[in-house]
């Protein structure tokens, strides 16, 4: 008969305890290096090893100039996102198998249900269409969050030609630059789709004060229609409503991303200051897992608003013949 595994998890019961009592460590460790142990008067630990408060900062800095032009740490994090992408896309497309490895599975799941989204949202057609940009802001979304939560990545410092010491690589979507950069990507393509596809037909969405202009007309000729008039200005009204919804979506886009990756980034020093060495790795996973909720989130909703440009006139057709 087999003997049983006894311990916790099916681990040894000596490997349960060492692993408890170096969390436990760890735990404690962190109380006294942190500012609760500099409070109660614990300052045994030697300098290296307790943490100073970094203070977030909302503009990015700038590490160098090429060419009378700033380069900021946000844009080196940007180059590094893409360039790890890159090198993925070589390195797992160089010589694709029948029968996938683990990396080509990742990488073909991953893509498969993004791109499963695209037509599922905007049909088979325009879904194919538009998966390459979808898919690429879902990736790099995705990609900038995950390099960023690699120890080490915002710890390299330099020190600029006036004297400021600055982080070399800050998390692309912390500065609002880049997710206004996504943003206005989706909003272009958006607005471009709309008019290759339909043509001047697409600001009939727009400029929807043709029953009012009939209505008021009717007024000249002694056919007053206090009804077509209201239910005109209304119709109207909702077109303007829906012009500048069109640009409140890339303020929605932007500071949905920005925020969410910047309190990510403050909860995590804030975490990292106050109970150091072994707590934070609980918000890297937790930040992790939004990381991949945004990236989600702003594909998703970029897919979502292209499929409404190129459908929306034939949509709106369909209403008032059904009106």
């Amino acid at each position: 008969m087999a003997n049983k595994k006894k311990g916790f998890l099916g681990c040894s019961l000596p490997v349960v305890i060492l692993t408890a009592v170096v969390v436990l460590a760890s735990v404690v460790l962190g109380v006294l290096a942190g500012p609760l142990g500099r409070n109660f008067g614990f300052t045994g630990l030697p300098s290296f090893m307790t943490l100073e408060m970094k203070q977030p900062k909302l503009p990015a800095d700038v590490v160098f100039n090429i060419l009378g032009l700033p380069v900021t740490n946000s844009m080196l994090a940007t180059w590094v996102t893409v360039l790890v992408l890159l090198l993925l896309a070589f390195f797992i497309t160089r010589k694709p198998k029948l029968v996938p490895g683990r990396a080509q599975s990742v990488a073909e799941s991953i893509l498969g249900y993004i791109y499963n989204l695209c037509v599922n949202t905007a049909g088979e057609k325009d879904g194919r269409k538009f998966f390459p940009l979808v898919a690429t802001l879902f990736l790099f979304i995705l990609f900038s969050a995950f390099i960023s939560l690699i120890p080490g990545f915002t710890a390299i410092y330099t020190s600029t030609v006036d004297g400021y010491h600055v982080e070399v690589l800050r998390p692309a979507n912390t500065d609002l630059n880049t997710p206004l950069a996504l943003a206005m990507i989706t909003f272009c393509t958006v607005e471009f789709m709309g008019f290759k596809r339909l043509g001047l037909g697409y600001l009939k969405k727009f400029i929807t004060w043709g029953d009012f202009i009939r209505a008021f007309g009717k007024i000249f000729k002694g056919k007053f229609d206090a009804m077509a008039l209201f239910s005109g200005l209304i119709v109207g009204v909702v077109g303007l409503l829906e012009l500048l919804g069109e640009f409140i979506r890339i303020v929605s886009l932007t500071f949905r991303l920005f925020g969410s990756m910047l309190a990510g980034k403050i909860v995590l020093l804030v975490i990292a200051y106050v109970v150091p060495y072994f707590i934070p790795m609980v918000f890297y996973g937790i930040e992790a897992f939004f990381a991949v909720i945004q990236a989600l989130v702003f594909s998703t909703l970029t897919i979502v608003y292209i499929s409404l440009s190129v459908s929306s006139h034939d949509a709106a057709d369909h209403h008032h013949q059904a009106a």
